[in-house]
C-alpha cells in the first residue's frame, strides 16, 4: 500500500470515527517500515484527540496519511443572542473551513454520522441555521440530506477527478445497552460478535439519504458500505477498558464511562482499510486503462 502512496496524500476527513480509521491506517502501515524514527507526526504531535488536524509523513515513501475532524463535514457557528451571550448553531449551507486545505489531496475518505444521533442535532430546535435564518424546528434526516447536498456541491466544484479519488465511509452501528452512551448504557459484558441477524439494526436511514446524494453527483464518489459488517462485531468496542487508569469514581460506576462507539485497535477499523485498500487498487486499475 506504501507503494501506491508514494508521494501522495492520503486524508481522512469526519469524526472520530474516522479518525478510529485514521489510527488503524496509520499503526497498519507503520508497523511494516523497519526505521520507526522515518514515521512521525509532521507537527511534532504525540496526542490524538486535543487537535483539530494530523499529519503524518512516511519519509521513505514521501507521503502522508493524515486526519481533519470535522464531525458534521458543515460548520458548526454562533449567532449573537440577548445579553451578549451566542448561541451554538450548524450552518447547513456552508462547508468547514478546514476543506481547503485538503482539497487538493490524492485520496479523501470522508464521514459523518455519530454526531447527528446526538441530542442537539437529533432534537433539531433552534439548531440548524441557512444564511440568516435559524430554524426553530428541522427534522433531523432533513437537515443530514441538507448537509450532505452543500458537502456534495463542494465537492463537485472544488474536487479535481483526475487528480482526486473520493470515497465516503458509511455508518458504523454503536452497541449501548441498556441505555445510550449518556444514560448508563454498556457493552463490557460482551465477549462475542453477534451471530443471529436479527439482532442486527436495520439499515439506517441516514446512510440512505447518503446513497441518494451521490448518486446525484458530477464526481463519482466511492462508498465504503461498513455498516452491516460492522454491526455484527457488538464485542470489538473499547467498553470500559477505554482508560488504563480509572479513577475512584469511574470503577464505582463504570456505566458511565463505557464507550460503545469507538473500536479497540487492532480490531473493526483494520477490515475497513482492507476495504479501502482493494478500493483504491481497483481505481488505480481503472485510472490506468481509461
Amino acid at each position: 500500500m506504501l507503494e501506491r502512496l508514494r508521494g501522495k496524500r492520503l486524508v481522512f476527513v469526519g469524526d472520530s470515527l474516522n479518525r478510529n480509521m485514521w489510527e488503524s491506517l496509520v499503526c497498519i502501515l507503520r508497523n511494516s517500515i523497519k526505521d520507526k524514527k522515518k514515521v512521525f507526526e509532521v507537527s511534532g504531535n504525540h496526542k490524538f484527540r486535543a487537535e483539530g488536524s494530523y499529519s503524518f509523513l512516511f519519509q521513505d515513501y514521501n507521503c502522508t496519511v493524515e486526519f481533519f475532524r470535522s464531525p458534521f463535514l458543515v460548520q458548526e457557528w454562533e449567532v449573537p443572542v440577548r445579553h451578549g451571550k451566542n448561541k451554538e448553531t450548524l450552518r447547513l449551507d456552508k462547508i468547514d473551513l478546514s476543506s481547503s486545505r485538503y482539497k487538493n489531496a490524492d485520496i479523501i475518505v470522508f464521514n459523518t454520522g455519530h454526531w447527528w444521533t446526538h441530542e442537539k442535532t437529533s432534537l433539531g430546535k433552534d439548531y440548524y441555521q441557512e444564511g440568516d435564518q435559524v430554524y426553530r424546528e428541522l427534522n433531523v434526516h432533513d437537515a443530514y440530506r441538507r448537509a450532505l447536498n452543500t458537502w456534495a456541491k463542494w465537492v463537485d466544484s472544488n474536487i479535481n477527478p483526475k487528480k482526486t479519488t473520493v470515497f465516503f465511509r458509511g455508518y458504523s452501528a454503536s452497541h449501548f445497552s441498556g441505555g445510550q452512551w449518556n444514560s448508563g448504557g454498556s457493552c463490557d459484558k460482551e465477549t462475542e460478535p453477534i451471530t443471529n441477524e436479527q439482532y442486527l439494526i436495520p439499515y439506517p436511514q441516514k446512510m440512505s439519504i447518503l446513497e441518494e446524494v451521490l448518486h446525484g453527483m458530477k464526481t463519482h464518489v466511492a462508498y465504503l458500505n461498513i455498516t452491516r459488517m460492522t454491526d455484527y462485531r457488538k464485542e470489538g468496542h473499547p467498553s470500559v477498558f477505554r482508560k488504563q487508569k480509572l479513577s475512584e469514581e469511574e470503577r464505582k460506576s463504570p456505566e458511565r464511562y463505557q464507550d460503545c462507539s469507538h473500536w479497540c485497535l487492532p480490531g473493526v477499523p483494520d477490515s475497513w482499510n482492507e476495504v479501502l485498500y482493494a478500493q483504491i487498487l481497483v481505481k488505480q486499475h481503472q485510472m490506468l486503462h481509461q
